[in-house]
C-alpha cells in the first residue's frame, strides 16, 4: 500500500507539489486569522439580569425579584439552566443558553420574558441586562477634564481657559466653581463622548463615574435630591403652583430638555 502511494507521488510529483502550496497556503491564511490570547475566553453563552431593589433585604429580593424572574425564564428556548445572586438590594440572575444559540437571540428572548414579568416585581424595581461581555473582557478607563491645549491659541474673554481659572465654554457660559465645571464635564461626556464612543465596533458599554461631585443633566431636572431643588424655600410653592419655568430659572445647573406636561410632585 504503502508503495502504491509512493509511486503514484513520483508519477504525480507536480500534482502533490501543487497540492502541498494550496494546503500550506490555507495553513498560513488560518493561523493569520486565528484569534491568538494567553488566557483564552472559555465563558458559556450567558445573559446576566441586572436588578436594584432598594430597601429590600437578601431574603424578599430572592422571594420577590429572583424567583419571580427565574420562573418566567424557565422554557426560554436555548436555555440551559438559571442561577442567581441576592444581596441586600440587588439581584444579579444569569441565565446560561447552549452555545449553538444566537447571543442576540438569546437577549431578545430574555427581553420578552422581563417585560411579560415586570407588573410582578414590587415598585420601583426595573430589570436590566447587562452588556455582552465577560470577565475576560478588557476595560479601557480614561478622564475627562479642562485643560489648556498647546495649540490653543484663544484671548481671554473667548471659549477656553481664562487667566482667572474660570473656563468659558463654547456656548457662552462662564464656569466659576469646581462644581459648576465638573457639571459641565459630566454634560459633556454624557451627551458627546457616550455616543461617540458606543459606535466603535466591539464596544460593550460605557459607564461614567463622578469623581468630582458633578451632578448628572438630564430630562428636565437635574438628577439631584429634591431637597435641593427646593433650598430656597419658596421653590416649595412654585412647585405646588406649577410655576416650572420660574423654578428652572431659579435652581442653576439645569437643562431644560423636555418638560413633561402634568408633573406631579
Amino acid at each position: 500500500m504503502i508503495a502504491r502511494i509512493v509511486t503514484w507521488a513520483v508519477e504525480k510529483r507536480w500534482l502533490v507539489l501543487l497540492l502541498t502550496v494550496i494546503v500550506a497556503a490555507i495553513g498560513a491564511f488560518s493561523l493569520y486569522r486565528l484569534p491568538i490570547d494567553a488566557v483564552p475566553d472559555i465563558t458559556n453563552n450567558q445573559v446576566q439580569i441586572n436588578v436594584r431593589a432598594p430597601a429590600l433585604s437578601p431574603e424578599l429580593v430572592e422571594k420577590q425579584v429572583s424567583f419571580p424572574i427565574e420562573t418566567a425564564l424557565a422554557g426560554t428556548p436555548g436555555l440551559e439552566y438559571t442561577r442567581s445572586l441576592s444581596r441586600n438590594g440587588f439581584a444579579q440572575i444569569t441565565a446560561v443558553f447552549s452555545d449553538a444559540t444566537d447571543i442576540y437571540f438569546a437577549r431578545q428572548q430574555v427581553g420578552e420574558r422581563l417585560r411579560g414579568v415586570q407588573e410582578n416585581l414590587p415598585d420601583g424595581v426595573n430589570p436590566e441586562m447587562g452588556p455582552i461581555a465577560t470577565g475576560l473582557g478588557e476595560v479601557y478607563m480614561y478622564t475627562v477634564r479642562l485643560d489648556h491645549r498647546e495649540d490653543d491659541k484663544h484671548k481671554p474673554g473667548e471659549p477656553g481657559q481664562q487667566p482667572d481659572g474660570s473656563y468659558i465654554t463654547p456656548e457662552g457660559e462662564r464656569l466659576t466653581t469646581e462644581e459648576d465645571k465638573a457639571t459641565y464635564l459630566r454634560t459633556a461626556q454624557d451627551w458627546i463622548v457616550t455616543p461617540l464612543l458606543k459606535t466603535t465596533p466591539g464596544l460593550a458599554g460605557v459607564d461614567s463615574m463622578l469623581l468630582d461631585g458633578g451632578a448628572c443633566r438630564a430630562g428636565g431636572i437635574a438628577k439631584t435630591s429634591p431637597c435641593d431643588l427646593v433650598a430656597g424655600g419658596e421653590e416649595v410653592e412654585w412647585v405646588h403652583q406649577g410655576r416650572w419655568g420660574e423654578l428652572f430659572e431659579s435652581v442653576p445647573n439645569l437643562v431644560e430638555i423636555e418638560t413633561a406636561p402634568n408633573p406631579l410632585v
